[in-house]
């Protein structure tokens, strides 16, 4: 049985999203899968992989403009696969807590890609994290990591069963 290969791809401004499409990576090739992470900016073609999971960061509400312009670049392609998509941004423990509805660029992207599914995680902004809003919520007490890594390893792991399904089509 052929390998199935799956591209990880975000827009992340700060890295803490490319963190998370690296722990989806990782989880997923400990499942058996061909994984591939990458910035969306850096995605040229996605014919070569079996599903994708594309994924950005939230900025006031919006969804970070490489994973926006991989998406629409890549529209025709990605309705012909299995696509999943994810958010990174509360910066409590909100997505723990509770499911978070996609925002609007996320959810017209979910209908217009067909995506099998949406997750939002939550996001981080610590001391490291560079760029002075940033500086300005960590000394306001904002900051944090609430990316969680059970949390990613799970859905990740839904995404492989639902890839190995026999009725996946």
């Amino acid at each position: 049985m052929k390998q199935l290969r799956i591209l990880v791809a975000y827009g992340s401004k700060h890295g803490a999203t490319a963190g998370i499409a690296r722990e989806i990576g990782r989880t997923s090739r400990q499942d058996g899968f061909d994984v591939a992470v990458a910035p969306a900016a850096e995605v040229r073609d996605v014919a070569d992989f079996d599903a994708v999971v594309l994924g950005s960061s939230l900025y006031a509400g919006h969804w970070h403009h490489d994973a926006l312009r991989c998406a629409h670049d890549h529209a025709e392609a990605l309705a012909r696969r299995p696509v999943w998509l994810f958010s990174s941004g509360p910066l409590d423990s909100s997505a723990e807590q509770h499911d978070i509805p996609p925002v609007h660029a996320a959810a017209t992207q979910t209908r217009h890609l067909h995506a099998r599914g949406h997750v939002t995680f939550g996001g981080s902004v610590t001391a490291e994290t560079p760029g002075w809003i940033a500086h300005g919520l960590v000394k306001h007490g904002k900051g944090g990591d609430f990316r969680s890594p059970e949390h990613i390893q799970r859905w990740a792991h839904e995404i492989g069963d639902e890839l190995r399904s026999p009725d996946r089509a």
